[in-house]
């Protein structure tokens, strides 16, 4: 499996499994399988060229995903979240998970970031194992954070630290 970082020359690949994810896990993401279907494959392209994004490769196939948004305010530019990580269940176990995590935790730190801030599902204890090993530490869990048919799901908000602080 290769890591590596994603560009827009990646947005058809990229498009396909993130519909896959929203489709197939609609509670672990805020975004909709029926919203981002309508989408062209440009806005994903703008997407990849907007934000860090890195992607886990089998050869040509794309197998996982995570991105990176760093906040642009003065106040608190120390600071991203982690965003849109997935890894196709036929992969799962293989520590591909924990390779893009690790990649994007080696930009944020080698881009001054000091701190990384991310959700997961409430319940989702595989995805929670993964970010805890990380080094992530829950802060809080916000109750109907998100709705899917109708149902309410919490969010587990999770911090690292990477940097002290002044």
């Amino acid at each position: 499996m290769l890591v590596r970082m994603l560009g827009p020359a990646d947005a058809t690949l990229y498009r396909s499994l993130r519909l896959r994810a929203l489709r197939e896990h609609p509670d672990a993401f805020t975004s909709s399988y029926e919203q981002d279907r309508e989408q062209p494959v440009e806005a994903a392209a703008r997407r990849l060229a907007a934000h860090p994004f890195w992607g886990a490769y089998h050869h040509a196939e794309l197998y996982g995903f995570v991105g990176l948004e760093r906040e642009l305010r003065p106040k608190n530019r120390h600071k991203a979240t982690v965003m849109g990580m997935y890894v196709a269940p036929e992969v799962g176990g293989q520590g591909v998970g924990r390779a893009l995590l690790d990649a994007l935790i080696a930009h944020a730190r080698l881009n001054g970031l000091e701190s990384l801030v991310l959700t997961v599902t409430d319940g989702n204890e595989r995805a929670t194992r993964l970010y805890e090993a990380a080094g992530f530490r829950s802060f809080g869990v916000e109750p109907d954070a998100i709705r899917v048919a109708g149902r309410p799901y919490a969010k587990n908000h999770m911090h690292l630290q990477l940097a002290t602080t002044p």
